[in-house]
């Protein structure tokens, strides 16, 4: 895991990390498993590895049929409640952010991992979809009904024992089911988009819009760009305006959301990988060691190298900006 930097990982990293050996998978495009929290997190290897940032190169979808957690997504934070249908679309960054180790044999969660291949091999254009739904929605969480959850649930049975079978077209047979349940997904998404919508005022839609782009644009720049007017120009408004809907939807200024993006970004390369902090510092676009010393320390409290060897009895007066 160390030599893992989170930066974008697929299937044969997430195979590799877990040492997943008992969910039923297709290759490396393929994973289908279900954590149950009786045997804690020797079950639940996917939530132990959502416990450390990951932006994952593929999709996920998780059914929790029992528990709660919290979860970040794209540094947003969620409450995850039983029934709940979660979609993360490649490039999204997700974090169990609270789970409560008290609470693992309460959890019980039907999970799924598709890398893009697969997905493309669909004739969905599946990306696009959710995307836009979550776009719409400020809560990328579907809460499914009883009928829905079983009728979900079904399918991944099904699926699994196709897996588990010495069927030759079983990926074939697979691709198809979830064909089918990508429409069962789109009623239930379609309808829940229609309450949001209610919800929302008309005048608001085109702030949530602007935000919306300009959390992309972030996602896409941070480790290059850090200043308002770039991400102005590149949306074709003034860095005040711009500003200021940023502040009105999400209570938070743009400057915030592009540090907390470079800062998790700095964390992942810092905790998962073992390159040099002068790499880092390179590749996140920061003048100096320096620089990025004092933007580490002020945004965590910790220098890049308490942060990447913490020592609970050091004082944090030894660390070196020149590692």
């Amino acid at each position: 895991m160390q030599n893992s930097p989170f930066k974008n990982i697929g299937i044969p990293d997430i195979l590799k990390i877990s040492s997943i050996v008992s969910e039923s998978n297709l290759g490396q495009d393929f994973i289908l498993g279900e954590a149950d929290g009786k045997t804690a997190l020797t079950d639940n290897r996917i939530l132990e590895i959502l416990q450390s940032p990951i932006r994952l190169d593929g999709y996920i979808l998780f059914f929790l049929k029992k528990g709660r957690f919290k979860i970040d997504f794209n540094l947003r934070s969620y409450q995850v409640q039983e029934g709940s249908l979660l979609v993360s679309v490649p490039g999204n960054i997700i974090h169990i952010s609270s789970l409560d180790e008290d609470l693992i044999p309460g959890i019980e969660i039907v999970f799924v991992v598709l890398s893009k291949e697969f997905i493309s091999g669909l004739h969905l254009d599946f990306n696009s979809a959710f995307q836009q739904s979550m776009q719409m929605l400020e809560d990328p969480c579907i809460l499914l009904n009883e009928d829905q959850l079983s009728l979900a649930e079904s399918y991944f049975r099904l699926a699994r024992k196709v897996i588990d079978s010495s069927y030759k077209n079983k990926r074939q047979i697979v691709a198809g089911l979830l064909t089918s349940l990508s429409y069962l997904a789109d009623d239930v998404w379609t309808e829940q988009l229609k309450r949001s919508a209610e919800r929302q005022p008309s005048n608001n839609s085109r702030a949530y819009y602007v935000y919306e782009k300009f959390m992309k644009l972030v996602t896409e720049y941070h480790t290059s760009e850090r200043n308002m007017q770039f991400y102005a120009d590149k949306m074709s408004l003034t860095p005040k305006y711009l500003s200021k809907v940023i502040k009105d939807v999400s209570g938070r200024g743009g400057p915030e959301w592009i540090a907390d993006y470079v800062v998790l970004e700095a964390k992942n390369l810092l905790r998962y990988s073992e390159e040099p902090i002068k790499e880092i510092v390179y590749k996140l676009n920061f003048p100096s060691v320096s620089v990025f010393h004092k933007f580490f320390k002020q945004h965590t409290g910790m220098t890049p190298s308490e942060y990447r060897h913490p020592n609970p009895s050091s004082s944090g007066s030894g660390d070196s900006i020149a590692n």
